[in-house]
């Protein structure tokens, strides 16, 4: 240290630092030019494939450099972007993009989120972002009422489903007196995510049940309840049960109101993973479809799927808002100063997270720029699509329906066994025809495995998809399946 460091009086510069600054003719063209970026994607999208990669090497030849000691024009270096690294993406936003689960975000949101990240907003106390806290409770109100839930109910937004979950078996567990040998079922459906979130709360890999599904993919209830008398006469504890809401393969739903009636008999927590079909509750069919989801302990969704939101928008709601806080509040030195006034709530106290995105700005400027009943006709019309889909294929002389369109989701596959053909070889034809639509193809879809049958899927979760997208869709699956049929009954 020189003498000049420590002596306090040494005079030290006035200005600020200019090397990370703009003028602001600067910045208005670099953020004109990314909006026209943008728009250019989103109406050249359909004419373009579903989905585009590029191999490690490629990649990293191209941008595993240094980092520059000095900067160069930012237009140049948006434009490198632009060309070299977002286009390597599945373009979840693409009419034909039907694999996984599709996320088609609202041009609302995508503005939302850029004034978000433009005032920097931490959403982690009260005191230090008021305005941004009242609108995250003024969303947290809306998502409240359309599940059904009472007013004693509460919550907070989250990066997604997976977080979500974290911190609704946190309060599980915390309810339950946090007892050491915890137990938590789920259905063989449920999502990786559920299983994940249960051990990162310190529950035992071989203590996370995975209980069987019935025919129709939906959690047995007689199994669960033989689970959970098992494990309390072998002195475990159960916490939690997670139902489904939508399951990810095939989009079932759990009895969820039965399901809710045994985990109150039992005093067990009831959480429910409805991130994928949650927001279908919207609509009056999707109400039906998951009625009794109001029951439950707590409740998993992510805006950034069904309610076309950009990406980071999950959401946990659960029914008693106080069990989040006796869960996550945690008094702190440096944060003493946020304690300011009564009755207002520090976000940083529901969940796992203290600096916090503006999330709620996105659900909220696109809910007020296009309306409810734009959302409720958008859902609608992925489930209207899906159930159309499932239709076709059970018309279709080669294609076989393995579960109904639930929600937006339908599983089938080409049927090979009328030929002649054995099962495995089925699975190849199958198999065969995916990697055909993923290489040639526009549209892209995914695969999932059910009780050991390999499945292809299609989830239509779209606002931008039309019924031609769907169709040739399925028109190309015929297609491939043909050549790949007639390749296998040759031998070849």
């Amino acid at each position: 240290m020189t003498s000049s460091d420590s002596d306090p009086r040494t005079p030290m510069p006035v200005e600020a630092c200019a090397d990370l600054q703009m003028e602001p003719a600067e910045m208005l063209e670099l953020a004109n030019r990314a909006a026209e970026l943008l728009v250019e994607r989103i109406q050249n999208l359909p004419s373009q494939e579903a989905w585009d990669g590029e191999f490690k090497q490629g990649l990293e030849k191209e941008l595993m450099r240094d980092p520059p000691e000095h900067g160069r024009p930012a237009r140049e270096v948006l434009d490198a972007v632009a060309g070299s690294i977002l286009p390597y993406t599945l373009r979840l936003d693409h009419p034909r993009c039907f694999g996984f689960v599709p996320s088609a975000s609202t041009w609302a949101g995508v503005v939302a989120d850029f004034l978000a990240a433009g005032y920097n907003a931490n959403t982690i106390t009260w005191l230090v972002a008021s305005g941004p806290s009242q609108l995250e409770l003024v969303v947290i109100d809306w998502i409240r009422r359309w599940v059904g839930y009472p007013r004693t109910a509460g919550g907070l937004l989250t990066s997604g489903g997976s977080a979500a979950a974290v911190d609704a078996f946190v309060a599980a567990r915390e309810r339950a007196g946090h007892p050491e040998r915890a137990t938590v079922y789920m259905s063989d459906q449920s999502h990786s995510a559920q299983v994940r979130a249960a051990r990162i709360i310190g529950v035992r890999p071989e203590h996370v049940r995975r209980v069987a599904s019935d025919g129709h993919f939906r959690l047995d209830l007689a199994e669960l309840a033989r689970a959970v008398a098992d494990d309390r006469e072998a002195g475990l504890s159960p916490v939690a049960v997670c139902a489904n809401a939508g399951a990810g393969s095939t989009g079932a739903i759990d009895s969820l109101e039965e399901m809710a009636d045994y985990c109150e008999d039992e005093d067990i927590w009831l959480h429910v993973d409805a991130a994928y079909g949650g927001f279908a509750v919207l609509t009056e069919k999707g109400r039906s479809l998951l009625q009794g989801v109001e029951h439950a302990d707590s409740i998993g969704l992510d805006a950034h799927k069904w309610l076309f939101q950009p990406y980071e928008a999950g959401c946990l709601l659960v029914k008693d808002a106080a069990t989040l806080e006796d869960a996550f509040a945690v008094p702190h030195d440096m944060l003493q100063d946020t304690v300011w006034g009564a009755n207002h709530p520090n976000f940083a106290d529901r969940g796992l997270q203290h600096s916090r995105s503006f999330r709620a700005l996105k659900i909220w400027f696109s809910v007020q720029t296009y309306g409810l009943s734009a959302f409720r006709r958008a859902v609608s019309l992925g489930m209207a699509l899906a159930g159309r889909a499932e239709r076709y294929i059970r018309e279709s002389p080669l294609l076989e329906i393995l579960t109904p369109a639930s929600l937006g989701i339908v599983c089938f596959r080409v049927n090979a066994r009328d030929a002649g053909v054995d099962e495995p070889s089925v699975d190849g034809i199958n198999r065969e025809v995916l990697a055909r639509l993923f290489w040639d193809d526009r549209a892209f879809i995914s695969s999932t495995n059910l009780k050991g049958t390999f499945s292809l899927r299609m989830c239509i979760v779209n606002h931008t998809t039309t019924w031609d997208d769907v169709r040739e869709t399925l028109e190309a699956i015929e297609r491939f399946g043909t050549e790949a049929l007639d390749q296998a009954l040759r031998g070849e």
